[in-house]
């Protein structure tokens, strides 16, 4: 009995932590492509207010070992980067309105 409770400790242990390494470099993507897509979004000026404060989230739940919630997050982020990239270029060049001149 101590036998079967040991290997099947040591078989949890061993499918559990990869499944738990697994999540871990996930989410490394998920926030290396969020960061590059809130760079993308900066550099034209278009980086939306909360994108910060939900990569703070991301990296928080990350250290929890929420991974599921982190990758989320930084999916969420990257959008934000990327929506605001293509935001800004969309109106790059547009001005203001004429009645704003009147």
């Amino acid at each position: 009995m101590k036998k079967l409770t040991v290997t099947a400790l040591a078989a949890m242990l061993l499918f559990g932590g990869s499944a738990f390494a697994g999540k871990q470099g996930d989410f490394q993507n998920a926030l290396k492509a969020a960061q590059e897509a809130r760079k993308m979004a900066q550099s034209v000026d278009g980086e939306w207010r909360d994108i910060g404060k939900i990569l703070k989230h991301a990296q928080k739940a990350a250290k929890k070992g929420d991974f599921e919630t982190a990758i989320k997050l930084a999916r969420v982020a990257e959008f934000q980067g990327k929506a605001g990239y293509a935001q800004a270029m969309a109106e790059k060049g547009v001005g203001n309105p004429a009645y704003l001149y009147n």
